[in-house]
């Protein structure tokens, strides 16, 4: 989703950007860990007691919560790498096509395997669901309509994807109506769509940022150790300031992240070219969309385990050390299998079909 399923380039020229792929790494990461605090609540996470979450202090619970936001990191990469992306493919259809095949694969096999197996494992809203609900709930979470038609999301994390691809198809219009037509009284009622999406969904506006970014050669290069303080401090404020404020308020720490990150030298860019989070950020898109069919099980083995006495603590315990290391594996394997091969596979026989033998391959 670009941001989850992008690759990490500055696409107007072409170059790599570790400190993006590090960022979604981390965006990543601190999902996973909102879920260590969510899901072992068993589907009630205000209720006191319930589950087998140990007793942990509250503020711990919140900053464990809090990871949640890590969609809103995604949707600034995404801002910044779509953009570039469009313009670089100088063709509506072929930046969908390559949307499409980045995105879908992977979300229409994990789709129908949830929808093939949660019936019989209780997953759910499939508890007591007729046929013609099932049908109306796989369609509308297939085309990303779950939200617009007040159905139950099935893809724990995939609601996501509803803005992402309402991004796409906004900006590709927008760049249709400026770029193309270059009539900017077609791109007015764009701007309308835009200003009415931030007043309903007013995250979207991370979008914005990253389109900043993009558009301009604007970066932040706060170096060295106070550097990275003031990067680990806006990520905090950021991620706070979603919870306690309204999201608007956000954007601030948020920009100026985002600037840190991208400056060449920054701290923060420092840090986020490590190894261990630029391969994280390399199977970021399954990590995030994977995880939670992994911890899953765990879950429903966790809530039968602590009913029977044993104890919290170590019961969440070992649900996040194998966890992580059950996620990692299944993300890994996921990547390579689905991401790189399969979808080599479908782009070597659609895209010639479709654009003929000289369409350049994108490099996402």
């Amino acid at each position: 989703m670009s941001s989850h399923s992008e690759k990490s380039y500055a696409e107007s020229g072409g170059a790599f950007v570790p400190s993006i792929q590090g960022l979604r790494g981390i965006a990543a990461l601190t999902v996973l860990i909102c879920h260590f605090r969510d899901m072992p609540k068993g589907g009630m996470p205000d209720v006191p007691g319930a589950g087998f979450l140990p007793p942990i202090w509250p503020w711990l619970q919140a900053v464990l919560n809090s990871g949640g936001h890590g969609v809103e990191l995604f949707f600034m990469i995404s801002g910044f790498l779509i953009p570039a992306s469009l313009v670089r493919h100088a063709s509506i259809a072929k930046f969908i096509y390559d949307r499409v095949l980045r995105i879908m694969p992977l979300f229409v096999i994990l789709h129908l395997t949830l929808f093939l197996v949660g019936p019989f494992v209780g997953y759910k809203f499939f508890r007591g669901l007729d046929l013609a609900g099932y049908l109306e709930i796989f369609i509308a979470n297939l085309f990303f309509l779950q939200n617009a038609l007040g159905l139950p999301i099935a893809q724990q994390n995939a609601w996501t994807l509803t803005y992402e691809w309402a991004f796409y198809i906004w900006f590709a219009l927008t760049f249709c109506a400026v770029v193309q037509l270059k009539n900017w009284w077609l791109a007015a009622p764009m701007m309308v769509v835009a200003a009415i999406a931030l007043f309903y969904w007013p995250i979207a506006a991370f979008f914005g940022i990253g389109m900043l970014f993009s558009a301009t050669n604007i970066r932040i290069p706060a170096s060295g150790p106070l550097g990275l303080a003031a990067g680990l401090i806006c990520f905090a404020a950021m991620y706070a300031a979603l919870d306690l404020f309204h999201p608007f308020v956000s954007l601030i720490p948020g920009f100026l992240l985002f600037g840190m990150v991208l400056a060449p030298g920054s701290g923060v860019s420092t840090i986020l070219k490590a190894s261990p989070l630029q391969y994280l950020g390399k199977i970021s898109y399954s990590f995030y969309l994977v995880h939670p069919f992994m911890l899953f099980p765990l879950q429903m083995m966790g809530l039968k385990l602590v009913e029977r006495g044993y104890d919290r603590w170590l019961l969440w315990s070992g649900f996040v050390i194998i966890g992580t290391v059950l996620v990692l594996i299944a993300s890994a394997m996921s990547y390579e299998l689905i991401e790189v091969r399969f979808r080599r596979l479908i782009d070597s026989v659609f895209r010639n079909a479709l654009f003929g033998k000289r369409a350049a391959r994108s490099p996402a």
